[in-house]
């Protein structure tokens, strides 16, 4: 793999171009990361609205319609629905893992079956949330 680097102070945006034969399981996980670093979802906290980057985001959670973030020790309100954000996130290391729940595979640290068939997943900040039977399969791919 050759890596290209080029700088220019007339350069507007970032610009990330890939250019491959074949794409394989690596370059899907890098491109699924530099997706990952390209979007940020507003959260709010006491009234102030903060632009959260989506590698810092644990999961998402939906309670009596309100969508909250998680962060490592903080929870935000999101304007966005779950379903939105599914369709916002379906390239990421994010994975629906119950009707209320979205969760960023990258910060799980250990995963347990649970004697009714759900799986209890252990996260970076110690934390856990369950993974319901419904959504066991899309889970797994992630971690392929």
């Amino acid at each position: 793999m050759k890596l290209l680097i080029e700088q220019s102070l007339d350069c507007k945006e970032t610009e990330i171009k890939i250019t491959c034969n074949l794409m394989d399981e690596r370059l899907s996980r890098l491109i699924e990361q530099i997706r990952l670093f390209s979007f940020s979802v507003t959260g709010t906290k006491d009234g102030v609205a903060s632009m959260i980057p989506l590698e810092q985001i644990f999961y998402f959670d939906s309670v009596e319609n309100k969508t909250y973030l998680y962060v490592e020790k903080d929870v935000y309100q999101c304007d966005k629905k779950l379903y939105e954000l599914e369709q916002l996130l379906k390239e990421t290391t994010f994975v629906r893992i119950s009707k209320s729940c979205i969760l960023n595979a990258e910060k799980v640290i250990e995963v347990k079956a649970q004697l009714n068939g759900r799986l209890e997943v252990k996260l970076l900040n110690l934390e856990k949330v369950l993974v319901s039977k419904h959504y066991i399969r899309e889970f797994k791919e992630k971690f392929k």
